[in-house]
């Protein structure tokens, strides 16, 4: 039997794969691969989540069956859906779904054992998704030509039901940026009519993660949105378009133009760690939203500036990121990064000392960051080549020396050491610790003793 699909999976999950195909055969039922795991496979790359669709078989004899065998999460049960238990395995039975309303939400979902493996792949979102494969037989059922597609490097919509989530614009663009594929004329035509303002935070920002996380080329993601018609809906990334920079410094064009080269040239330098590549890449994408605002012809000169873009593009960015997630940490991390993106350079030709480094590092709480960030920034200019990074070389190297390249200094002198002195709780503590610890990035004092004999003199300075 050839393994075509389960040669792509971890050896573990292949044998659990079909063991599963296996009983529930046994049962009088059929188990297929579908989706990511069968398109990953025949894009060669590694699979770790298998999705099986069961055919045949009602939830309880598909739990009864496969219950002595696995550990079973059921959670999902009503609607037909179960988890096998440490196999990062999905079972699912085929379900019929219709719409009744605008929202995400606005669906009616009955299982149906008995529905035929075309009907319901014509409920996915696109061909290269619709495919299915028989472990056992190792039979492809492609009714949507999904293979051909891959081939080809096409992405089609497979049905009208298409149009019943607005989300698979986002999924096509990160499949795009994630398999380099064209997208056919009429599934852009069937975008541009969907409207995702009736879609929750939470599902965007899982398909911009997907694209700054795996997108090999993100700006070809970004250039379906804008062909969908669909930046209206990102008015931050709609003022890039067209937005005219100085062309001595930028060739490339506008500002749209260099934040895709810079999005592009960042996914060629991801570090593989899930959080840094998303804090970096998020900076990216918005590090030049501050210049449609600050942008003007000197008449002078004739030169196009953008004065304070970095801080300007600031309060843009979050309202950009609002849009997709109330998590704290990301705008903790990621605005510090775009009000920065132009320090590293800037202290470089300054040949600026420690103190302004610890400055920077307590601002953007990891150098390393920032400068991968300046990086993309710098790499983001064609025909411009690149082929040297002075200016990061340089700032990482005294941030190591400082011992601050991966984080914010800590501040040496705490609330206890004030309370030592006989201190008492209250506004002027508090401003006394926040002079102290500015002092440190200053280099007043480098360690506990000599932070100690700075605060006690700091301390009956302001006692006398």
């Amino acid at each position: 039997m050839t393994l075509t699909v389960l040669d792509n999976i971890a050896p573990k999950q292949r044998k659990a794969c079909m063991q599963v195909a296996e009983l529930l055969r046994d049962a009088g039922g059929r188990a297929l691969l579908v989706g990511g795991c069968v398109r990953d496979a025949l894009l060669g790359l590694p699979c770790k989540d298998v999705d099986i669709e069961v055919y045949g078989l009602s939830p309880d004899h598909v739990e009864s069956t496969l219950k002595p065998h696995f550990r079973l999460d059921t959670v999902g049960r009503a609607f037909g859906v179960f988890i096998l238990k440490g196999k990062e395995i999905d079972l699912a039975l085929p379900r019929r779904e219709s719409k009744t309303g605008p929202k995400h939400t606005d669906f009616v979902v009955e299982g149906d054992p008995d529905m035929k493996p075309e009907e319901a792949a014509a409920r996915r979102d696109f061909t290269i998704n619709a495919i299915a494969y028989d472990p056992l037989s190792d039979e492809w059922l492609d009714p949507f030509g999904g293979r051909d597609d891959l081939r080809a490097g096409r992405l089609r919509h497979v049905s009208a039901a298409f149009g019943e989530d607005a989300l698979r614009v986002l999924r096509g663009m990160q499949f795009i940026a994630r398999f380099l594929l064209t997208p056919a004329p009429e599934t852009i035509k069937i975008c541009r009519e969907l409207d995702p303002r009736h879609l929750p935070a939470e599902r965007l920002w899982e398909e911009w993660k997907k694209l700054i996380l795996k997108g090999q080329k993100p700006s070809a993601g970004l250039e379906f949105l804008h062909a969908c018609d669909w930046l209206q809906y990102f008015p931050e990334l709609e003022a890039l378009v067209g937005c005219e920079q100085d062309p001595h410094w930028h060739p490339e064009g506008d500002v749209w133009k260099h934040t895709l080269h810079c999005l592009d040239a960042y996914a060629r330098n991801r570090i593989g760690d899930e959080w840094e590549d998303l804090i970096v890449g998020l900076a990216v994408l918005c590090h030049d939203f501050g210049k449609p605002t600050t942008s003007y012809v000197d008449e002078k000169t004739g030169r196009i500036r953008s004065p304070r873009h970095d801080v300007q593009g600031v309060p843009v960015a979050r309202t950009f990121l609002e849009r997709m997630t109330r998590q704290k940490k990301v705008f903790e991390e990621v605005l510090p990064l775009v009000e920065q993106h132009m320090r590293p350079l800037a202290l470089y030709r300054d040949g600026a000392g420690d103190s302004a480094v610890r400055r920077l590092a307590a601002r953007v709480k990891r150098v390393d960051r920032l400068t991968r960030v300046a990086y993309a920034d710098k790499c983001g200019r064609p025909p411009i080549e690149v082929d040297s990074n002075p200016e990061g070389e340089w700032l990482l190297a005294k941030a190591k020396a400082l011992e601050i390249q991966d984080n914010a200094p800590k501040p040496i002198l705490l609330g206890r050491h004030l309370l030592e002195l006989g201190a008492k709780p209250g506004p002027t503590f508090s401003r006394m610790l926040d002079d102290a610890y500015e002092a440190q990035l200053d280099g007043k004092f480098h360690d506990e003793a000599s932070g100690r004999a700075y605060l006690r003199k700091a301390y009956q300075n302001h006692s006398a």
